[in-house]
């Protein structure tokens, strides 16, 4: 009886080693943590050089920002998150997909939302001046 309790016991441990050399595997190494990090700052540095020394166009440093903020959230999900197509049976990749898709929405609608918010709430002054001269007339 205590033989089968102790093979019963040395295989829980063994077991309980694979899985926790399995888990190490499914969250990632140092190595990719690190290469994580360094991406995460190279897509963050970049875009701030960008803005603070003017080295595009206002309207194209808007686009290229959004787009290394997109390229970022990649960067992420995949290094940290630890997203792929192979882990969890492909659920990851639809999550993936799932979060391009999401992220494309969300850039183009707040760029649209942004544009027509500044040219709805602060017009351009006609230069004819008809209303103008119209509330003139009535005084």
């Amino acid at each position: 009886m205590s033989n089968i309790h102790h093979a019963h016991g040395h295989d829980h441990h063994g077991h309980g080693h694979v899985d926790h050399d399995d888990h190490l595997e499914a969250h990632g190494s140092m190595k990719d943590y690190t290469i994580g990090f360094i991406l995460a700052v190279i897509l963050t540095v970049i875009p701030f050089w960008l803005v603070m020394t003017h080295q595009l166009a206002p309207d194209t440093t808007k686009f290229v920002i959004l787009g290394f903020a997109a390229v970022q959230v990649v960067v992420h999900m995949v290094y940290f998150l630890h997203m792929n197509s192979k882990s969890e049976g492909g659920w990851n990749l639809m999550a993936l997909i799932l979060t391009i898709i999401l992220l494309v929405i969300v850039l183009v609608g707040s760029i649209w939302v942004m544009y027509h918010m500044n040219a709805n709430m602060m017009p351009h002054i006609s230069n004819d001046g008809g209303s103008v001269h119209g509330m003139h007339d009535m005084q």
